[in-house]
């Protein structure tokens, strides 16, 4: 298809149909950037997607974090289901970078743990720009890192056709050389199997098909998509492309040039280090570049090869790095989602960067042409720029000054008025607060309070869910994918109130929120300045009933803009839903899995649903040779990582399991998960004792715990039990 369909029940309304007609004039006359300034809850995304569809142009939308990039991709593919709407931000699960410090002598090698379901997304989005006009790529800052060249991931991918000569044996070593992994037993993403005439793929950006070859003789005599499971033929196909199954394929001719040059670079560094008397470094880089140069000559690959992509793509010193926005044409719209949030991360990239591979190269670690193997700088970044729109509630000074047409949306489709705003005093703040809740979550609306300190939000919790309020705390420690859970259980009822310090703001879509409550409102700063403030504020305004609450004892500068500012727009609301008779409707948006990820997290999470806390001996039995099972399965996968996280998981239940039996049952009959908590962690008595507390205690307790296990085997350090204390996060 080379045209956007758009598909929707709504035209636009309210501010909607002057924006786009705005913006779209403006992009057809030839304007660079432009502004979209609307409040939260106006239908921004609605108008994007009215802009894409107009202007007919390859999209990349840039988000400033995961959560917020997978909420707006799972609206652009309801929004245009026959097009390509890809994904693409950091496939790591888990990331430790390489690092030396020098102070201790400590050498890091980088860690890492890759997450398949979203490494399948991003080679699907760079599949699609290869072979079509019409995608839109919702993306992270991800997409301003390098990611191999676009020359050689078309160049590489495998074109196959009926009635093409072509031997099977050339087309098998064809798939070999794009990293493709021959499976004859178990056909998984990124494996291909060999049944005489027949070769069957599983293609890298994945499908719910695969896709067989047959040849009759050295002719391609058909291709078809069969169901994996059954072999159900689905359709014949004229033509199919099979893309690499990796974005950092080179053809083994140009490794062992790569090579070649970076030997010389070798002997240029060598020889400087014995010359500044530093032995040692000359030694180590010496030691770890002939084993890469090695491994890559004989296996066309090395740990952490992409400290050579400058002489893997020939590229020149200082020369940029190739990224995704080298994968679309000349011709393509940027939309900076929440730009004064995303414009200045993209900048800090470069430097952070920067600064810690610069280390690891003076004192031998890697050549100095490691420092090539980068994130764009912002230069390089506006480089990319044929058109932009900024869009935000709080445009930054970069977009004032920048812009050539803003254009502002206040009202709202739904009627709904920018949220009530009521400050009050910090004395007594938490007993208000809980009377609040109450109030909130009798009418089954949800709860949203943001805090100032990690401690501060954990503190909270923890008393919260001691008074019987059923509580979550979202924070940086929570992997990205369960960020996006977290919000899908608190729309499906799961619990009421979340608690959080700066990932309450930008983006947060939760019609259910009907008050938001800012602590320490009158603290001035980065989380207390105006546009976060309104940001904020912005939370409740999906919600009818939406108000917000600030507890200061000080109205600081930021507060009485912040607070102008929204009685400003709610004057203008109030106005025109007065003179259209418009009488302001909650949002109703259904709860929708973001990503396909979500399915298979609550799958596999549903296995696991249940505190084990308050598992029974037999349910604990079960449970733990159900993890045993897993464990096996991912050791004979080689997957020794998990295969370990697995292992520990189970010296826990089992750990846990002599505990029930030998307290014989006592702990277990609470059917709440509030038996054995108390011991465990500070408060869970009284929890107990609350009533109805102590299954969201439990349920929260775990939740904390799991994190808290996570974070500490990422760093080395491992827990000697699953239940560690609460406050040691």
């Amino acid at each position: 298809m080379d045209h956007f369909v758009l598909h929707s029940e709504y035209a636009p309304t309210g501010d909607q149909p002057q924006a786009i007609e705005e913006l779209v004039k403006g992009f057809k006359e030839g304007n660079q950037f432009e502004t979209l300034l609307g409040v939260t809850g106006s239908g921004k995304t609605f108008t994007m997607a009215n802009v894409i569809q107009a202007l007919n142009k390859p999209t990349l939308i840039i988000s400033h974090n995961k959560t917020l990039a997978g909420q707006l991709y799972g609206e652009m593919k309801e929004f245009f289901p026959e097009n390509a709407v890809e994904y693409f931000v950091s496939y790591y699960d888990y990331y430790q970078p390489e690092a030396y410090i020098p102070q201790s002598d400590t050498y890091i090698a980088k860690d890492s743990m890759i997450n398949d379901e979203i490494d399948k997304l991003r080679l699907s989005a760079t599949a699609s720009l290869a072979e079509r006009r019409d995608v839109i790529v919702v993306a992270s800052v991800s997409c301003i890192y390098g990611l191999g060249s676009p020359d050689e991931f078309k160049g590489m991918s495998i074109s196959l056709r009926p009635g093409m000569e072509k031997d099977r044996d050339e087309v098998i070593r064809d798939l070999v050389a794009i990293q493709y992994t021959r499976n004859d037993m178990a056909l998984d993403r990124c494996n291909f199997r060999v049944r005489g005439d027949t070769v069957e793929i599983f293609p890298a950006q994945g499908s719910e098909f695969i896709l067989r070859v047959e040849w009759f003789g050295d002719e391609i005599d058909r291709i078809c998509e069969t169901d994996p499971l059954t072999g159900r033929v689905h359709r014949q196909l004229e033509h199919v492309m099979v893309y690499p199954a990796s974005h950092y394929v080179v053809p083994q001719e140009k490794i062992n040039a790569a090579c070649d040059n970076i030997e010389v670079e070798l002997r240029d560094r060598v020889k400087y280090f014995k010359g500044e008397d530093m032995l040692l470094e000359a030694q180590r880089i010496a030691e770890r570049t002939n084993f890469d140069v090695e491994m890559m000559r004989e296996t066309g690959f090395c740990s952490g090869i992409e400290n050579y992509s400058r002489h893997l793509n020939f590229m020149k010193e200082g020369e940029p790095p190739m990224t995704l926005m080298d994968f679309f044409d000349n011709d393509f719209l940027i939309i900076i989602d929440e730009s004064h949030m995303t414009i200045p991360q993209i900048g800090a990239m470069y430097r952070g960067d920067r600064s810690r591979k610069e280390t690891l190269v003076r004192y031998g670690f890697r050549l100095p042409s490691a420092l090539d193997n980068r994130p764009l700088n912002f230069g390089e970044f506006e480089n990319h720029i044929d058109q932009m729109l900024f869009v935000s509630a709080t445009p930054g000074t970069y977009e004032e000054e920048h812009e050539l047409l803003r254009t502002e949306q206040v009202i709202r489709p739904t009627g709904l008025l920018d949220p009530k705003i009521d400050v009050r005093p910090v004395e007594g703040q938490i007993d208000d607060l809980i009377s609040e809740i109450r109030r909130e979550t009798e009418n089954k609306n949800k709860v949203l309070i943001t805090t100032l300190t990690k401690k501060m939000a954990e503190d909270l919790t923890d008393y919260l869910a001691e008074a019987g309020i059923r509580v979550k705390y979202l924070h940086s420690d929570i992997d990205t994918l369960e960020r996006s859970q977290i919000i899908r259980d608190m729309r499906l009822d799961v619990f009421d109130v979340l608690v959080g310090i700066n990932l309450l703001r930008e983006g947060l879509d939760i019609p259910e929120i009907s008050l938001v409550a800012i602590l320490d409102a009158d603290k001035e700063g980065f989380l207390r300045s105006e546009t976060s403030l309104i940001q904020t504020i912005g939370r409740a305004a999906r919600n009818s009933d939406g108000h917000v609450i600030m507890y200061a004892d000080n109205m600081t500068d930021s507060m009485r803009r912040a607070i102008d500012e929204t009685e400003r727009r709610r004057a203008l609301q109030q106005k025109y839903n007065e003179e259209h008779g418009i009488t302001p409707q909650t949002i109703r948006k259904a709860v929708r899995d973001l990503i396909s990820i979500s399915r298979e997290i609550t799958r596999e999470e549903a296995r696991f649903e249940k505190d084990p806390e308050s598992m029974d001996a037999k349910e604990l039995t079960k449970l733990i040779a159900d993890v045993e099972k897993q464990m096996r399965k991912a050791a004979a996968d080689l997957n020794f990582e998990v295969a370990a996280e697995l292992r520990d998981r189970m010296v826990d239940l089992k750990k846990h399991l002599l505990e029930v039996e030998n307290s014989s049952g006592e702990n277990a009959g609470s059917g709440s998960g509030e038996g054995a908590q108390p011991s465990a962690f500070p408060g869970g008595a009284q929890a107990s004792a609350a009533g109805g507390a102590g299954q969201g205690t439990a349920v929260n307790m775990h939740d904390a715990v799991r994190s808290a296990e996570r974070a500490a085997k990422r760093s080395g350090r491992r827990k000697a039990s699953g239940r560690t204390e609460h406050k040691t996060k």
